[in-house]
């Protein structure tokens, strides 16, 4: 179980309205993706020039996805994507690391939003740092990506620098 005790006024945020839950719903996402684990809370704020979120009452209205040991924020309107403190890469990373993702020969499944993750009832992850990507997913098993991310994917998948290699001379040895 999560606990919101260690991020500012978590406990305070507002769940989501009802008008949020209409647009929700008239998105395609069910009830029970609305609800969670973890439940979707509201926050306002502004991205700050490091990724994290900064709270301002007067702020854009940000969809709150508390995770284990972050919370990524979404802005709808603009795709924007924050976080409290940068330890999280996707939304709904924990799927990658569960056994029951690749179960039956299933795969883990890279969507191209919160809204695509809500329709498909949480079933994978939405990447948010794409800095991130190879050392985090490089030792999945299967991959599922939809088409629009594809070469997006494999360009992060690679690593992000090899190391010089020299060929060390042969040395004879001493009779």
């Amino acid at each position: 179980m999560t606990n919101f005790a260690s991020y500012p006024n978590l406990g305070g945020y507002p769940r989501l309205t009802q008008n949020h839950l209409d647009w929700l719903c008239a998105q395609g996402v069910s009830l029970s993706a609305v609800r969670g684990p973890p439940m979707i809370l509201l926050a306002h704020g502004v991205r700050a020039a490091d990724g994290c979120f900064e709270h301002d009452a007067d702020g854009q209205q940000w969809l709150a996805f508390p995770e284990h040991d972050d919370v990524i924020y979404w802005q709808p309107r603009s795709g924007e994507f924050a976080t409290w403190n940068n330890r999280r890469f996707a939304l709904g990373e924990d799927a990658i690391h569960a056994a029951a993702t690749y179960s039956f020969g299933h795969c883990l499944n890279i969507l191209e939003s919160p809204l695509e993750w809500l329709r498909a009832s949480r079933d994978g992850i939405v990447i948010v740092d794409w800095d991130q990507a190879f050392d985090r997913l490089r030792d999945v098993q299967r991959i599922a990506v939809v088409e629009s991310l594809l070469s997006k994917l494999e360009h992060h998948l690679q690593p992000p620098r090899l190391p010089e290699i020299f060929v060390l001379p042969r040395r004879e040895a001493v009779a």
